[in-house]
């Protein structure tokens, strides 16, 4: 499980294609400290696992599921790329409970800077829509944010100069892909409701079949 707050700011130094797959090779002096064959990392907020680390780089592999579903495909080296470890037992909760499992790809609308801030509008597909409110909370490209308006195929987010300067939330800019992930407290309870409603009206659930 992760948070949402982005450790470091780190970069693609190679990919190389597998078919039906790519092995990237990214540079993070940070989280590769004490990290080993089988951790995760969460790339842009798409939660990998480490296949091999040296010298503060390290590889993993990116299936075509991954590939399709997240902005990940677009990675070349030079890329940068948000980078965190999984929250430790009995770290802090910084940000929100963030899975590292990409819901789907928004774009960047538009940006508007303020004196102190950035006011950013992303695309928001429709199979997610219901899963963001205002206030509620969204992971963009690996980071934790608090949505500020909600509407019926976009939302928009605000960014503090600590968000701009660490991660590449600060450099996209219209157009350019991120990465959603909507609160997964939201799955659940929609999931929960539904089971509820099923049982009351006597059909069964979604995901079992009548007469089981």
């Amino acid at each position: 499980m992760f948070t949402g707050i982005v450790e470091e700011l780190g970069q693609v130094t190679a990919v190389e294609e597998l078919g039906d797959a790519s092995r990237f090779r990214l540079r993070g002096p940070v989280v590769t400290e004490g990290a080993k064959h089988g951790d995760s990392i969460a790339v842009n907020g798409v939660c990998l696992t480490v296949v091999d680390v040296a010298e503060h780089e390290f590889t993993a592999d990116v299936m075509a599921e991954t590939l399709n579903r997240s902005s990940l495909g677009a990675l070349a080296p030079g890329s940068p790329v948000n980078l965190e470890r999984p929250m430790a037992v009995g770290g802090r909760l910084g940000g929100h409970i963030v899975q590292g499992h990409v819901d789907g790809t928004g774009h960047i609308l538009e940006r508007k800077v303020s004196e102190h801030w950035e006011i950013v509008r992303v695309s928001l597909p429709a199979n997610l829509t219901r899963y963001v409110v205002e206030k509620g909370s969204i992971t963009v490209d690996g980071v934790s944010l608090t949505v500020v308006d909600a509407g019926p195929d976009h939302f928009t987010v605000s960014l503090i100069p600590t968000t701009l300067a660490l991660t590449t939330l600060g450099a996209k800019g219209p157009g350019d892909p991120v990465n959603l992930e909507v609160d997964v407290i939201a799955k659940y309870v929609e999931r929960l409701l539904g089971d509820r409603s099923a049982a009351r009206d006597g059909s069964a659930p979604e995901h079992e079949e009548p007469g089981r």
